[in-house]
């Protein structure tokens, strides 16, 4: 089964907004066997948005748009869907109830430009909006199906499960596909590239191994469409089992699990709880961890010395150390992961001083120089990194690097 998505709005051409929802979107079926035809990307132009979903509905069976629901004047899908699907546009008693009772839960009043939200074409099935006043519009025609979204983020989010189960009572799950992901960390893209030849050369020709590099890992996508040969999908967990062998001690996880996870994972599994001492990556670890519903368990808490007065009189970095080898050396991140376990009675620590960019380059410690130290029970490790790319790569990758070090110690 073939699915279109199409992201309207002006502020994604130009630049202003980057679009996660076709991504989040796409992620969501793919794992049920849809296959995505094409992704989207339009004006609020009533042309060019009408232009888009009849050349996506010729394409797939189901079409998912977000973006153009709201209130003002630039929003206007509702009015080119029903032109697409006919009909004519009517207030709906369902809708404005949500309208009013989100209002209300807000403490806001409600004006009549919001209450407009309650005007819907009357050829759709309206599903109601959880998270925002934007309604979401079930349509069909001749056998396709088009979910109008809101383009809000955390709406389309919010309500994708439920979208998504409509949709496969309407149509099931997609089709004959399977889809396995493997994260990998300690090589680099091409190396892994050169050990999965063999494997590779061998996959029979519906089978796809794609290569999906994040900071500090690699995961692994196995992919296979059985559309054509249904009874072959039962050798599918073979060739992951060949895969698994085949990335060795370089695979931390089955399934795709970022740095935070998979530390998240290991210190849960001996019961440790760990905190942060962030120089340049500035908070960054801490929010990877904190992002992570539940992590209260085992993330204490973290400290942001960006000043080596913070270093010495919080974590009790020693003046010596500063003076001799400076802040972004060993000894200062080692005694940084040592300080905030002693400060926060952490198991576990870690820490980073570095040079993030584009300044602050010194004989024989260039910009990308980071520090990076992690303490457990068992031991403490350090090593100097040097990354390349501006400042926010630079902190991504370091952040990624730490996490993944104390994973690698437990």
């Amino acid at each position: 089964m073939n699915l279109s998505i199409i992201i309207i709005g002006d502020e994604i051409l130009l630049g202003g907004v980057t679009d996660t929802n076709s991504g989040l979107i796409a992620r969501k079926f793919t794992a049920d066997g849809w296959q995505v035809r094409r992704i989207r990307t339009v004006a609020d132009k009533a042309a060019d948005i009408e232009a888009a979903i009849c050349e996506s509905l010729d394409e797939s069976e189901l079409v998912i748009t977000t973006g153009g629901l709201g209130p003002t004047r630039d929003d206007i899908t509702k009015a080119v869907l029903t032109r697409v699907f006919g009909g004519r546009i009517a207030g709906n008693a369902a809708v404005l109830a949500n309208v009013e009772r989100i209002f209300a839960e807000r403490g806001l009043e409600l004006n009549d430009l919001t209450r407009s939200q309650a005007l819907v074409p009357d050829s759709c099935r309206v599903i109601q909006n959880r998270y925002g006043t934007a309604p979401l519009m079930w349509f069909e025609k001749e056998g396709r199906v088009l979910v109008a979204m809101p383009g809000v983020p955390f709406e389309t989010r919010g309500m994708l499960d439920e979208v998504a189960s409509a949709v496969y009572g309407r149509f099931g799950h997609g089709g004959f596909a399977a889809h396995r992901e493997f994260t990998v960390c300690g090589i680099c893209e091409s190396a892994l590239a050169e050990r999965l030849a063999g494997f590779e050369d061998r996959l029979p020709a519906n089978y796809k191994l794609a290569y999906l590099p994040n900071p500090g890992e690699i995961v692994m996508r196995l992919d296979a469409d059985f559309s054509s040969c249904p009874s072959e999908a039962a050798h599918f967990e073979d060739y992951a089992a060949v895969l698994v062998k085949a990335l060795g001690e370089y695979l931390v996880g089955c399934g795709k699990l970022t740095p935070a996870e998979l530390a998240l994972a290991k210190l849960r599994r001996h019961g440790y709880r760990m905190a942060t001492a962030e120089s340049c990556t500035g908070g960054n670890i801490a929010h990877l961890i904190t992002s992570i519903a539940g992590c209260s368990d085992v993330m204490l808490g973290g400290v942001v010395s960006y000043c080596n007065d913070v270093k010495m009189r919080v974590l009790e970095v020693s003046a010596d150390t500063l003076s001799h080898y400076g802040a972004v050396s060993e000894g200062t991140v080692r005694q940084m992961a040592e300080g905030v376990c002693r400060l926060l009675g952490a198991d576990c620590a870690v820490a980073t001083s570095g040079i993030a960019g584009p300044g602050g380059a010194v004989p024989g410690k260039p910009v990308g120089t980071v520090w990076i130290a992690a303490v457990t029970p068992e031991g403490s490790r350090a090593e100097c990194c040097h990354f390349r790319g501006d400042r926010q790569s630079v902190i991504d990758r370091a952040s990624a690097r730490a996490l993944t070090m104390l994973a690698d110690m437990l």
